[in-house]
């Protein structure tokens, strides 16, 4: 269930808590085939499926960015804001890719909430988003990311 949370007030009140996670969804072959040509990125392990399969992990694996990229996708299923005028990403802080993501699996991504900073006009809110492949013991990404939120 979406957490719903009250404007920058709302915000505050939750700093330092894990908001929850979002469902898992399947990273597929086609996805990580558009990012590569959305990106440039053509690097084998990629998107040559044959070779990939040879490869050091077996199967094709995604982009560290492409899995980062999933977060406005699936942070909207684990909390929404309400009561701004408009969020919009800032940037990010440290970004990991502990281990990879194989075409076929599925992620799912929590978040915590880990400052809010009053700016003019609204607040910076920095995120710890964690994305975990389903099975495997290491994330696949962890992000300090930034938003800035209007009201």
């Amino acid at each position: 269930m979406t957490k719903q949370i009250e404007g920058i007030a709302g915000m505050k009140e939750l700093v330092g808590e894990h908001l929850g996670y979002s469902p898992y969804t399947e990273v597929t072959q086609d996805q990580v085939q558009k990012f590569a040509d959305a990106t440039g990125d053509h690097q084998w392990i990629h998107v040559d499926v044959e070779r990939a399969t040879a490869g050091p992990f077996g199967v094709p694996i995604a982009h560290g960015y492409l899995t980062l990229s999933l977060g406005p996708m699936l942070s909207p299923q684990i909390f929404t804001v309400t009561g701004i005028s408009m969020g919009v990403n800032y940037g990010a802080g440290k970004v990991r890719f502990p281990s990879p993501v194989p075409v076929g699996s599925k992620v799912r991504l929590g978040a915590t909430l880990q400052s809010v900073e009053d700016v003019k006009g609204g607040a910076q809110v920095q995120m710890e988003f964690v994305f975990e492949v389903e099975g495997s013991e290491k994330p696949s990404c962890v992000a300090e990311v930034i938003f800035r939120y209007y009201e």
